[in-house]
């Protein structure tokens, strides 16, 4: 039966690997590309399905928290856009007559942009549930994450040798920003540095799963084993997690090598007290990720330079916190259901204040984003997919005994904990590639929880 979503799973994982390489797909087009293709891919599912070539997963019913918390996200931006008595809508939000002269009028301030994410929304619902459907068992499972780590080589190659070199290309254009750091085929550093992290949570989760679970018995044992490390799929992993790293400290994002250390950090410690594998070989990988990559690795590539972007930051030299400020009074005026999805860049520049020069599309902070577009009530399902993830990989660490299990559930564990520090400072998520590559982390927290121990 499994051999008819076959064609499916390549094309799905084929699109992990295309998502990020159009500016992290956020131009029109590119976001388009995945729409399509997670429709049409659900879509030919579903026919094989009802052909009976296919049979439905239990995992989906087990997983509904997941696909409830979507739905009412995009329930929210759906009432967004719908045309509602102008009474009603002043109530929540602030209606300007001059320009909402009809009696009927949208929560939303711009209908048409809050029309294309609520598109995007439903796309990024196919990706979990095509991540649910295609995962169901434990060659899969590391094939997914054998292709979250092949792109994130590819990009981190890609930054690593443009920067290197002085190239300085980024997707097929010269490069107009961010010169002397790597930035792969994205525009900006900040969102290349997010994407690796992702990358490297499915790379150390991969590799967690490669420990031995015994001690060797003797050192012809070791031997092998050590034979086994260098020429096996884990010295491949290795390399790859380290060419990443490189990449991740020549982007010189701050807040990016920030969140990696620190949610590597804390996903590390949490994966080693639920599991109860406190052995050697898992101390020292979890000890070589951060001793060998931060003082080695990184001094030889340039941690120096992060670290002085740190220690020279000033907020009297940037504006951000002036546009937290105004985002914060734009939220008091519309708490609810905010101004629409997509919206912010339309909304903001009535509440900029005059000490902003610049132009701001975006709040360079995604809580306060999301609530200014999607409102308190548009948050909550947010809120209840990301810590029902959470609680899906906490319990897989600390019930599941099966290794394959459990360390992939340091995957979404990471990933989150890392988004979550990132997201006070830039606005990752609202980069398509990167959103949608986090959806199907987060829908993997829940594959990892409920596929059967034999799959």
């Amino acid at each position: 039966m499994r051999i008819a979503d076959k064609p499916i799973l390549f094309l799905f994982l084929a699109l992990i690997i295309w998502m990020p390489l159009p500016l992290g797909s956020n131009r029109p087009w590119a976001w388009s590309v995945i729409e399509v293709i997670s429709f049409g891919l659900t879509a030919y599912w579903f026919i094989n399905y009802l052909r009976q070539k296919i049979e439905f997963p239990s995992l989906i019913f087990q997983s509904k928290w997941l696909f409830i918390s979507i739905g009412l996200f995009a329930i929210v931006i759906l009432i967004q856009i719908l045309p509602i008595p102008s009474e009603i809508v002043h109530l929540i939000r602030p209606v300007d007559t001059q320009f909402e002269p009809s009696q009927w009028t949208t929560i939303s301030i711009d209908p048409t942009i809050t029309w294309i994410h609520l598109k995007q929304t439903l796309a990024f619902a196919c990706l979990a549930f095509l991540t649910l459907a295609l995962i169901n068992n434990r060659q899969r499972l590391k094939l997914l994450a054998f292709t979250f780590i092949l792109s994130g080589t590819l990009q981190a190659l890609y930054g690593s040798f443009m920067t290197l070199s002085g190239i300085e290309y980024g997707f097929f254009f010269k490069k107009e920003a961010f010169h002397g750091v790597a930035t792969g085929t994205y525009w900006n550093r900040n969102h290349f540095a997010n994407y690796l992290i992702l990358c490297l949570s499915m790379g150390i989760g991969l590799l967690l799963s490669e420990l031995y679970q015994t001690k060797s018995a003797s050192w012809r044992e070791q031997g092998r084993r050590f034979l086994q490390s260098l020429l096996g799929n884990k010295i491949k992993v290795r390399i790859c997690l380290a060419i990443m790293v490189i990449a991740l400290v020549l982007s010189h994002s701050r807040m990016g090598n920030t969140a990696f250390f620190i949610s590597l950090i804390i996903s590390g410690f949490l994966w080693l007290i639920l599991t109860q594998k406190v052995t050697k070989g898992s101390l020292l990988l979890l000890a070589s990720l951060l001793v060998i990559d931060l003082f080695i690795v990184g001094a030889w590539f340039g941690i120096d330079k992060v670290k002085n972007r740190l220690e020279t930051t000033s907020l009297s030299a940037e504006t951000r916190d002036e546009v937290n400020r105004d985002t914060l009074t734009l939220i008091s005026d519309q708490p609810l259901l905010g101004t629409g999805a997509g919206s912010f860049y339309t909304a903001f520049p009535q509440y900029r204040g005059n000490d902003i020069n610049l132009y701001y599309d975006h709040t360079h902070n995604d809580y306060l984003q999301f609530v200014a577009e999607h409102g308190l009530i548009g948050v909550i399902p947010l809120i209840m997919l990301l810590f029902g993830s959470i609680y899906q990989a906490v319990q897989t660490m600390r019930t599941r005994r099966t290794l394959i299990f459990q360390s992939m559930a340091f995957a979404p564990m990471m990933a989150c904990i890392a988004m979550m520090i990132h997201s006070t400072v830039d606005f990752s998520l609202q980069l398509p590639a990167n959103a949608a590559s986090f959806i199907i982390i987060l829908s993997l927290s829940w594959v990892v929880r409920h596929l059967p121990r034999k799959a």
